[in-house]
C-alpha cells in the first residue's frame, strides 16, 4: 500500500506571489482533471479544552477574504468554533498527489451571504436543513424521514425561508500550505505565512 509520487514538482519560481492565486491554479487543475468534488475539504476545529474533531464539508467559495462554507449552526463544528475559533481545513487532491492545508480563524459570514447561497440549494436541500438538527441524537432515521416529509408539507409552495440556525462560516488563513508529492518522499512543501503588514511570507519546508 505504498506509492511513489512522480506526478509533478513544485518549485519556488512557479508559485504565485498571492496563495489564493495558486490555490485557484490548483483548483482549477483538480476541476480539470474530473476529481470528485474537488471542494471537497476536511474541517479540523477543537473544542475549548482543546478536543479535537474533523469531518468533510464542501467549499462554497472563496476570495482574498478566506474560504467559505456553510452548515447548521448548532451543530458539532459551530459549538466548537464558538468556544475556539482556530481551525484547519485540508484539500486531498490525492489523485494529484497534491494537498494544501489551510490554518487560521473562523468567523460568520453575513446573513445576506447565508441567504444569497441558501436560495441557490436544491430544494431537497433546503428542506434537510430544517429538517435535520445536526450533530444531535436521533432514536431513528424514520424520526429524520419524517420531519422531512413534514417540512415538504409546510414548505409545499417551494419557497423555502433561510433557518435561523443555519448560516456559513470563512476561514481566515493565517498559513497556506501547498504540498506536492515527490519520489523517495522528497515532497515539495511550501508554506505561505500571513504578516503583520498583511503580505505573505512564502517558506519551503522539508518533507
Amino acid at each position: 500500500m505504498r506509492l511513489d509520487y512522480n506526478r509533478g514538482e513544485l518549485r519556488r519560481e512557479d508559485l504565485k506571489p498571492d496563495p489564493f492565486e495558486q490555490f485557484t491554479l490548483w483548483l482549477d487543475e483538480a476541476c480539470r482533471a474530473g476529481m470528485v468534488d474537488p471542494n471537497a475539504m476536511s474541517l479540523a476545529t477543537a473544542s475549548a479544552v482543546a478536543r479535537p474533531s474533523v469531518r468533510t464539508v464542501l467549499l462554497k467559495s472563496f476570495d482574498s477574504r478566506g474560504f467559505v462554507f456553510f452548515t447548521n449552526l448548532e451543530s458539532r463544528k459551530a459549538r466548537e468554533i464558538a468556544e475556539n475559533s482556530q481551525v484547519a481545513l485540508l484539500f486531498p487532491w490525492l489523485a494529484l498527489e497534491r494537498q494544501v492545508i489551510i490554518s487560521g480563524a473562523a468567523e460568520k459570514t453575513s446573513t445576506a451571504e447565508a441567504l444569497a447561497y441558501f436560495v441557490k440549494r436544491p430544494l431537497g436541500s433546503q428542506l434537510a436543513a430544517w429538517a435535520s438538527p445536526q450533530s444531535g441524537v436521533i432514536t431513528s432515521r424514520k424520526i429524520l424521514e419524517s420531519k422531512w416529509e413534514e417540512m415538504k408539507r409546510k414548505f409545499v409552495e417551494g419557497k423555502v425561508p433561510l433557518p435561523s440556525f443555519w448560516g456559513g462560516y470563512r476561514v481566515i488563513p493565517s498559513e497556506i500550505e501547498f504540498w506536492q508529492g515527490r519520489p523517495s518522499r522528497l515532497h515539495d512543501r511550501f508554506v505561505y505565512r500571513r504578516q503583520p503588514d498583511a503580505s505573505w511570507l512564502i517558506e519551503q519546508l522539508a518533507p
